[in-house]
């Protein structure tokens, strides 16, 4: 079983070499396979730090032509340091060139980093506009602010492809200076897969383009995430799941998907949190706008209200709130087994314990992977992340706009822990295509979580030399 100190030291670890994409035919449906980065060994007062940080990246976030068919695709992911984020790949220009980037349904810009860029891109592949004959300069400044740091640089527009899909003329940001450690290798950037109202460039996201258009076979996209952070031998880069567009994949959930409408106009994807047990009781937390959770793929943990994360853990004996470094966080005896179900208005869904057990800091203590968030306004009070999301099949409608949950199949399951070869960045063939709207394009004020391969990323980030999204 994979030590809580091993996860740590994963999601701290940064040294990682870069090769360049090497080109593989896919065709559209088929899927791209996630890889997950190994991590190397670090200190408790260096998961101090990354805990620090990551509440810090948290609070600061959340304070075209008609198609000729419709189609979908799919993607495999990679598990990226046991469990600290999720990655795919994608092409931009022409001729194409595949990128790795984090998926991240809490934000929704598309950036990567270009060939000019001077400072925290060391070691990974980098866009080059000069090669692509179909690169449009927009000469409009890009800037994304994270917790921990920010992506600078310029918008442009290109094509860009995945999964079979493309949009020739998608606006995205070339990145010339990145925060050091916001990326490590092989990771070039990230593709937001939240509405356009929190894009900080006021343009319309790849997936909406989509979606909106009627390019896909049904109006939504998908994710399975595997689970590493209790496994043995994990490597840096391990299969991640699949993330599908157009449609759901039936082998990897069982039964029925329960949607529930977002809480607000589309925005995050948002919803009502309506119950929460732990160790089978209740717990009491606030209704209305207070309940609001976005459901996001690229933070790690899970973050809410300090009064209800206190009730989280009153319900488990022997733990103690979190000093210092580790303030708004909590530990609890590792010995014992943490039973979290949450629910969203329909069925309740449980949280795994191993899931719940983010690191072992003492032969007898570990760290909850709930924590204390303190989010600004206009932001939603909970964050729930993949530590929730690895153990549902989820489901992000487009219309009517919902989330829908299902329970992973068998299939689903027999992959967590696996090893494997991860997925390669790819370059396939373009079943179907869509234009952008011209509408937006002007950047966005509006509060978002930027970035995050987890929150947990970037707060790794500014700990270690490259840390994940």
């Amino acid at each position: 079983m994979l030590s809580s100190a091993w996860l740590l030291v994963t999601l701290l670890s940064s040294s990682c070499c870069v090769a360049a994409p090497s080109p593989k035919p896919v065709t559209a449906g088929q899927s791209i396979t996630l890889q997950r980065r190994a991590p190397s060994a670090r200190s408790v007062e260096d998961w101090e730090t990354w805990a620090q940080n990551e509440r810090a990246f948290l609070t600061n976030r959340y304070g075209g032509s008609i198609p000729k068919k419709r189609s979908d695709g799919s993607n495999l992911l990679t598990n990226q340091n046991a469990d600290s984020s999720f990655y795919g790949s994608l092409a931009i220009g022409t001729p194409p060139v595949s990128f790795d980037v984090i998926l991240d349904t809490g934000s929704a810009d598309l950036w990567v980093a270009d060939a000019s860029c001077s400072i925290g891109c060391s070691r990974i592949a980098v866009f080059d506009a000069t090669s692509s004959s179909t690169f449009k300069n927009l000469s409009q400044p890009f800037d994304v602010t994270y917790g921990s740091g920010e992506a600078v640089g310029s918008l442009a527009q290109d094509v860009v492809q995945m999964a079979g899909f493309s949009v020739p003329n998608q606006v995205f940001g070339a990145v010339d200076e990145v925060s050091n450690g916001l990326l490590t290798s092989p990771v070039s950037g990230l593709l937001g897969l939240g509405w356009q109202a929190i894009a900080s460039s006021g343009s319309t996201p790849f997936w909406e383009t989509l979606a909106s258009s009627g390019t896909w076979t049904d109006p939504l996209m998908s994710f399975q995430l595997t689970r590493f952070i209790n496994a043995t031998n994990v490597q840096a880069n391990e299969p991640g799941g699949t993330f599908t567009m157009g449609f759901v994949n039936a082998s990897l959930y069982t039964g029925s998907i329960d949607y529930q409408s977002l809480a607000t106009t589309p925005s995050f994807w948002l919803l009502s949190l309506s119950s929460m047990t732990v160790q089978g009781k209740s717990i009491t937390f606030s209704t209305g706008s207070s309940s609001y959770a976005a459901i996001d793929t690229g933070t790690t943990l899970v973050g809410g209200p300090s009064s209800a994360i206190q009730s989280i853990y009153a319900q488990i004996p022997g733990s103690q709130p979190g000093t210092g470094s580790w303030a708004g966080y909590y530990s609890y005896p590792c010995s014992t087994e943490v039973n979290v179900a949450i629910s969203f208005g329909g069925p309740s869904w449980s949280v795994s314990p191993a899931d719940f057990q983010l690191t072992q800091i003492s032969s007898s203590d570990c760290i909850g992977a709930f924590f204390e968030l303190s989010s600004g306004s206009g932001a939603p009070s909970w964050v729930v992340g993949d530590t929730f999301l690895k153990n549902v099949y989820s489901v992000f409608r487009y219309n009517p706009p919902a989330v829908g949950f299902a329970e992973l199949s068998e299939t689903a399951l027999a992959m967590n822990g696996v090893s494997g070869n991860p997925p390669s960045a790819t370059i396939g063939s373009v079943a179907a295509t869509a234009t952008a709207g011209t509408s937006g394009g002007s950047p966005n004020s509006a509060n978002r979580w930027t970035i995050h391969a987890g929150a947990i990323i970037v707060a790794l980030a500014s700990l270690v030399n490259g840390v994940l999204l």
